[in-house]
């Protein structure tokens, strides 16, 4: 798990048994980082309240009430991951690194 800037928003990159998930990376709770958490399987547990959420829906598991955490379309290509984000009508790519 890490983080990365898009287009000034940190995003958060899991990468789950091979697959990569991109979301908000921004607690639903109290907006804290959530890449400063844990990530079990495919859960990633906010620091400073324990909210849990499914890095793959954005979706609050447990802990204090939380709003969903928006998630981002992912996609690896030559080694490079990608994350789509929707502005407007248009999707932006931007390359965050390497899956190596």
């Amino acid at each position: 798990m890490t983080w990365v800037v898009v287009d000034r928003e940190r995003i958060l990159i899991a990468n789950v048994d091979g697959c990569y998930f991109a979301l908000q990376d921004a607690c639903g709770h109290r907006q804290v980082p959530l890449s400063k958490g844990t990530l079990t399987g495919h859960v990633v547990e906010c620091p400073l309240h324990f909210a849990t959420f499914d890095v793959r829906s954005g979706k609050p598991l447990g802990g204090p009430l939380a709003a969903d955490v928006p998630t981002y379309q992912v996609e690896v290509e030559d080694d490079q991951v990608y994350v789509k984000r929707s502005r407007s009508q248009s999707t932006v790519a931007r390359s965050i690194g390497s899956t190596s």
